[in-house]
């Protein structure tokens, strides 16, 4: 019993000695007064994926775009989310709150995201409110595990589940621009 103890005690003075070893030299420094301007940050968005598209928007569809933002901003969501966000309702309405197209209407799909109450988004009154459907929509990409790291046309995909799930990447430039200039507007 006494050798294990004895070995035990040995492990944790090699332990001690070697922490030592290796920290001995960055305490050293510890002492040594240190430059304290805060450094420059540069956070770097993902590439876009393949060819661009850009429409020019009016001032509704500008206001629209700033509802997104501020929704993302109230849920406590990064940029990131934003930006999935329009680029989303870039490719599904062109960042204009539809309301019912009669013959040209998608199925029951309404508002920014193209939403449809048949399918539990909410109400027609709900999902053509901006910031509900931008919440609704943020709800879903909150439960995508790892949506931050993934591909925007990904994460947009697993949301919305589109019949055309490569055609969110088109916007990632342009939503990335937009969020880039009102997210702090």
């Amino acid at each position: 019993m006494n050798t294990i103890f004895r070995k035990s005690m040995l492990s944790v003075a090699g332990l001690a000695f070697a922490g030592g070893v290796f920290a001995g030299p960055i305490a050293a420094h510890a002492a040594t007064p240190v430059d304290t301007k805060p450094a420059a940050v540069t956070v770097q968005a993902p590439k876009p994926q393949g060819d661009q598209s850009h429409i020019t928007l009016d001032g509704e569809q500008t206001a629209n775009a700033k509802a997104i933002i501020a929704a993302t901003k109230k849920a406590g969501l990064p940029e990131r989310a934003a930006v999935i966000s329009i680029a989303t309702s870039l490719q599904e309405s062109k960042l204009d709150n539809l309301g019912h197209l009669g013959d040209m209407n998608d199925h029951d799909s309404l508002g920014l995201f193209q939403q449809r109450p048949s399918s539990g988004w909410g109400t027609p009154e709900q999902i053509t409110n901006p910031e509900y459907s931008t919440t609704a929509f943020l709800k879903g990409l909150k439960q995508v595990d790892g949506w931050q790291d993934m591909p925007l046309t990904q994460a947009a995909q697993t949301v919305q589940v589109s019949a055309y799930p490569d055609a969110y990447a088109q916007w990632e430039q342009q939503a990335t621009d937009l969020v880039g200039q009102h997210w702090n507007s």
